[in-house]
C-alpha cells in the first residue's frame, strides 16, 4: 500500500538543488480501516502507520538554511482484493476506497549537528474512508496518524543529498473500539529513517532511495501489537526539459515480526509483503515550488490489501533565506 516527495525550484544546477524544501507525505496509513472480525490480518486490520509510497521524490534534499516549506498530499487509493499469506483474496465483497489529504510543514533551524544541519517537521493527515464487506458499507472521515520528524540532520555534498532522522507516530483520532470502520492505526510507534538523493550529469538524472524501520507499540484498545515493518522507498527520474522529468517510482514493504494480542501469535504471524511500482512525472514552478503526479500498483501482496493509488503532491516555499 502507498505513501512522496516533491521538491519547489526544481532546475538541473546542483547548486540550486541543494537549497529546495524537502517533502513527503505523512497521510498514516492508506488502509487504516478497522475491518471486522477475522477480517484484521498483517499488522492490525492489515494497515501501516506510515503511507509506504510517499516519499520517492528526492527523500535525501532538506529545505535551504533558516527555510520552511510548506507540503500538500492529496492521495486516492482503492482496493478490491485483501490477501492472506498465500496471497490469495481472503474476504468475500472486500472493497476499500480511500480519499487522503495531509498538510506537512518542514523547518531547517540553521543549526549545525555532525557536520550537517538540524531539521524538524510535522504532518497532519485526514481521511475520508469508505469499506464494503459481507456484512455491510461503512464510512468515516477523521484524523489519521500524525507524523512528528522531531530530529532530522541533513547533509550534501556535490551530487550526493542525505538525511537521517527520527520519527514518532501518534494514534489517528477518534477510536471508537466497537465501530466497524476507524480511521487510522490506534497504537504509537516510532522509526530510524534514512534517505539519500543522487544528481549526476548537472541533475539530468536522479536516483533516490528513502529507508526506515518502524516499531509498533501495543494498541491500548485492542490489546493488540502489529509486528515491526522494514519499508524502501526508491525513484529513477529523468530531466526532459527545465520544467519537466519523468520516470519509475515505488517501494518495497516487508513485515520483519509477527503480529501478537494479549501476548500470543496472531494467526501464522500475519506478516506482510507488497512490491509497488509505477510511473512519476513531476513539474517546476521555478521559486514558487514544484508539484507531481504519481501512480502504484500493489503487486506480490500477502496479508495486505491490493490495489492501486494515485497521488498529487505539491510544495512550496514559506520562507528562504536566499533565493532558490
Amino acid at each position: 500500500m502507498p505513501e512522496t516527495d516533491v521538491k519547489p525550484a526544481l532546475s538541473r544546477n546542483t547548486s540550486s538543488l541543494c537549497r529546495r524544501p524537502h517533502v513527503y507525505l505523512a497521510a498514516a496509513c492508506l488502509l487504516a480501516a478497522m475491518l471486522p472480525g477475522s477480517a484484521a490480518r498483517a499488522t492490525e486490520n492489515g494497515a501501516c502507520i506510515y503511507p509506504i509510497g510517499a516519499d520517492t521524490v528526492m527523500p535525501g534534499l532538506t529545505p535551504a538554511r533558516n527555510g520552511t516549506v510548506l507540503d500538500e498530499f492529496t492521495l486516492f487509493y482503492a482496493a478490491n482484493r485483501l490477501n492472506n499469506s498465500s496471497g490469495a483474496s481472503s474476504v468475500p465483497e472486500f472493497k476499500v476506497r480511500i480519499l487522503a489529504s495531509a498538510i506537512k510543514l518542514v523547518h531547517n533551524w540553521n543549526i549545525p549537528v555532525f557536520n550537517g544541519f538540524l531539521n524538524s517537521n510535522l504532518t497532519v493527515p485526514t481521511f475520508y474512508e469508505q469499506l464494503h464487506v459481507a456484512s455491510g458499507k461503512y464510512s468515516k472521515n477523521g484524523l489519521g496518524n500524525v507524523i512528528f520528524g522531531v530530529v532530522a540532520v541533513g547533509y550534501e555534498k556535490n551530487s550526493w543529498h542525505w538525511f537521517y532522522e527520527g520519527d514518532v507516530y501518534f494514534p489517528g483520532a477518534p477510536y471508537v473500539k466497537t465501530d466497524s470502520l476507524n480511521i487510522g492505526q490506534n497504537n504509537y510507534a516510532a522509526a530510524p529513517v534514512a534517505g539519500f538523493t543522487f544528481l549526476p550529469h548537472h541533475a539530468d538524472w536522479e536516483v533516490s532511495s528513502k529507508l526506515q524501520y518502524i516499531v509498533n507499540f501495543h494498541d491500548v484498545a485492542t490489546h493488540y501489537r502489529s509486528g515491526n515493518e522494514a519499508t524502501l522507498e526508491y525513484d529513477v527520474m529523468k530531466h526532459i526539459s527545465h520544467k519537466a522529468a519523468i520516470g519509475v517510482n515505488g517501494y518495497i514493504y516487508k513485515q520483519t515480526t509477527i503480529d501478537r494480542q494479549n501476548g500470543r501469535r496472531v494467526g501464522d504471524g500475519n506478516r506482510g509483503r507488497d512490491l509497488a511500482i509505477g510511473p512519476e512525472a513531476r513539474f517546476n514552478l521555478g521559486t514558487h515550488g514544484a508539484f507531481a503526479f504519481k501512480y502504484f500498483r500493489d503487486t506480490l501482496v500477502q496479508n495486505k490489501p491490493a490495489g492501486n493509488a494515485f497521488w498529487f503532491e505539491l510544495g512550496v516555499p514559506l520562507k528562504l533565506t536566499r533565493s532558490l
